[in-house]
């Protein structure tokens, strides 16, 4: 059965070099590499037209569309029946394509996780991939939602679910995930299909990502509970700690301490085998750095969430008042 590797970019000219090179270095040569370019306004155009006399290039250009309106784009163009996903400024490895697309050849899956891992380049993103990010052996792969940066599924599955959410500009790949769960199931996983990306490269661009991802939140309904858990928590819990910090009272120092220590245990596992040969003053940043990327993700999120959400409520008001049936309920964990 014919292969597609798809993606959608728009001013990736910096960066998507790599991510063809490591296409062309595949053991399993995809049949077709089939991009859609949302308007870019640089060379993207221009490099991914250098790789046409090496990769069976497929290029789509669609100015003003949103990540999932080009996934979606490049998938209808697509002439294979497995589709695999990815995106600009990632490296894959070698075996990706041939691992992504195994299960459903020997298997009959409909989908296949890949896996993704950080490939930092400074402290700070050393820090922040340990941070934010899971670890292999944390995921439970029957419940592992992917990233479309590493997925593979059938043409007929995405048709089946009416494809990538066109309404939705960020968290679009975990509502087309759970749209797959619910009709086929636990996915498939294949750990050694892995996409190597670099994480963000300091606490702005950080910060305006998890706002975005949270504002997606919102506009899809998605873990509500997990968003109001932590506007209690900083809203009331934290003041009312901090009380008992400024009093003076052991026990806020002992919930203090507690706490923090839950907050970064898990991170400074996964950090410690990377730092743990780092110069003591290095090491000691890189701990401490921690809990503020921590803390700056989650006043981000707080402050994505609600736009979302306003987001929503406007457009459920429009479709009632057109008699409309909502289409925006999502899960809740």
């Amino acid at each position: 059965m014919k292969i597609s590797v798809i993606a959608t970019v728009k001013n990736e000219g910096t960066v998507i070099r790599p991510l063809f090179d490591s296409l062309k270095k595949q053991t399993r040569q995809p049949d077709e590499i089939v991009i859609c370019d949302g308007g870019s306004s640089d060379n993207t155009v221009e490099v991914m037209n250098e790789y046409r006399q090496y990769l069976p290039l497929k290029i789509i250009i669609a100015p003003g569309s949103n990540i999932s309106q080009g996934r979606n784009k490049a998938i209808k163009h697509a002439a294979g029946p497995i589709i695999t996903s990815t995106d600009a400024g990632v490296v894959l490895s070698s075996d990706w394509v041939a691992e992504l697309v195994r299960p459903i050849e020997e298997d009959g899956a409909q989908v296949v996780s890949g896996w993704f891992e950080p490939s930092p380049q400074t402290d700070f993103e050393f820090v922040l991939g340990a941070t934010v990010l899971p670890t292999l052996e944390e995921i439970d792969p029957e419940k592992f939602l992917p990233s479309s940066r590493s997925v593979a599924f059938t043409k007929s599955a995405w048709q089946a679910v009416g494809g990538y959410p066109e309404w939705l500009d960020y968290s679009e790949d975990l509502i087309f995930d759970l749209a797959l769960r619910r009709n086929y199931g636990s996915f498939a996983f294949s750990p050694k299909a892995i996409a190597y990306f670099r994480p963000r490269h300091d606490l702005r661009s950080f910060a305006r990502q998890y706002y975005l991802y949270a504002r997606g939140d919102g506009k899809a309904n998605l873990w509500p509970k997990r968003h109001a858990i932590r506007y209690f928590t900083y809203i009331i819990g934290l003041p009312m700690l901090s009380k008992l910090v400024w009093q003076g009272k052991l026990i806020g120092w002992i919930m203090l301490f507690l706490g923090g220590s839950i907050y970064c245990r898990r991170p400074a596992q996964r950090l410690w085998p990377t730092v743990q040969n780092w110069p003591l003053l290095a090491r000691s940043r890189a701990f401490a750095l921690i809990g503020l990327i921590r803390l700056v993700g989650d006043l981000a999120k707080m402050a994505g969430y609600p736009v979302g959400v306003i987001w929503r409520w406007q457009r459920l008001k429009g479709l009632q008042d057109k008699n409309s049936v909502s289409f925006f309920d999502g899960p809740d964990r």
